[in-house]
């Protein structure tokens, strides 16, 4: 869609806005996008479970008080079947049909980056919980993100892999036609010779064409001792299921999206470490009492995409309360100016830009449970 046409339809719905808003009454209208369908479902439902605790847990209160008045908060979802174009659509859809103040959302970076463009267009605050790739946020004034980027990310795990582990030969196995794979890839393979280690290979996939016999054998011919695996969480066990039964005897590394793989798939990344955002045994304060809410409400544990988007609510919740009303302009405002929240996932401060300085957590397979290891802070 040209960038003209968005444009004029955005401006052709903003006029009303005003007026449908106070016909409504006091509510703060909150878009949430999510991949309820596609290929990473179990995404969607964190996104939606968590989104629905947080709002429900104001709500129950009487609502969000904003300058001594009371919001209902509404939770308006639209499922981007985790698809750039559906993505848009659901944005504009959320902006132009549902008025609403901000958009929390999309999840995985190859949809936040395109969402993130027509939001700046219109001038909605969207914070995206699960998003790494520094471009999502890039030269954005409207764009936020709850998690760390894949710039601290892919460079901590090369520095594990060096220092901690003392690796020294180190092979990468990712989806060029991923935004969040490609540049993980990139930033560690880079990082990791700037320590002074060696990539003895580097070899690509794409989502059509996901058998990756070819490259495995590449890689064992190569002898790394450490692959790095930057993938999504439902292609990574095949492929370490596939290296080991190429005889690939390396230490697995990955990173975020590996805090979905399944219980009944963790056997296949054993001993592995990879980097997340959250780590469920060492909750505390805030955080247990979160999960014991998670818990209570869906008789499961909550991973790092529901802490991240309950924090993203909380964040949203406290700009509201700081700039006293639901606009748009004073949200984003109000988020540029907030004091370091204590979030689910820790501390999280925005410093002239939509990325926050956080730490990141350490995570072990270690008979199939996914147990922390160590906390990462920013330098």
């Amino acid at each position: 869609m040209k960038l003209l046409t968005v444009l004029l339809i955005i401006g052709g719905f903003f006029l009303t806005a005003c007026s449908e808003q106070s016909e409504r009454g006091r509510e703060l209208r909150i878009g949430l996008i999510a991949p309820v369908t596609g290929q990473i479902p179990e995404v969607g439902l964190s996104t939606i479970e968590a989104a629905k605790l947080a709002v429900q847990e104001v709500n129950d209160r009487g609502g969000l008080i904003i300058d001594n008045e009371r919001y209902r908060v509404v939770l308006l979802i639209e499922d981007n079947r985790d698809n750039p174009e559906y993505t848009i659509s659901a944005a504009l859809e959320l902006i132009n049909q549902q008025n609403v103040s901000a958009i929390i959302g999309p999840q995985a970076s190859r949809n936040a980056i395109p969402a993130a463009k027509y939001v700046e267009y219109a001038q909605i605050p969207m914070i995206s919980p699960w998003s790494t790739n520094p471009e999502t946020t890039s030269h954005k004034k409207w764009v936020y993100r709850v998690a760390y980027v894949d710039t601290f990310q892919g460079e901590l795990m090369a520095k594990f892999a060096f220092d901690t582990l003392g690796l020294r030969k180190a092979a990468v196995l990712y989806d060029i036609s991923s935004d969040y794979n490609r540049n993980l890839a990139e930033v560690f393979s880079s990082a990791f010779k700037s320590l002074g280690g060696g990539v003895v290979a580097f070899e690509l996939y794409t989502r059509d064409a996901p058998d990756v016999t070819e490259q495995l054998r590449r890689i064992k011919a190569a002898q790394p001792e450490v692959l790095f695996l930057p993938n999504y969480y439902n292609e990574v066990p095949e492929q370490a299921r596939q290296a080991r039964k190429l005889g690939i005897t390396a230490r697995l590394l990955g990173s975020d999206t590996w805090t979905q793989i399944s219980a009944d798939d963790r056997s296949a990344v054993e001993g592995a470490f990879f980097s997340t955002h959250y780590a469920l045994d060492r909750a505390d304060g805030e955080a247990l009492n979160f999960r014991a809410y998670y818990r209570q409400a869906y008789n499961r544990e909550p991973n790092d995409v529901a802490a991240l988007t309950y924090d993203a609510f909380g964040l949203l919740f406290a700009a509201a309360k700081r700039h006293g009303g639901v606009e748009p302009q004073g949200i984003r405002d109000a988020l540029n100016e907030l004091e370091p929240y204590d979030g689910i996932t820790g501390k999280i401060e925005f410093r002239d830009s939509g990325d926050p300085v956080k730490s990141a957590v350490l995570i072990e397979v270690k008979s199939g449970e996914f147990i922390f290891s160590k906390w990462v802070e920013p330098e």
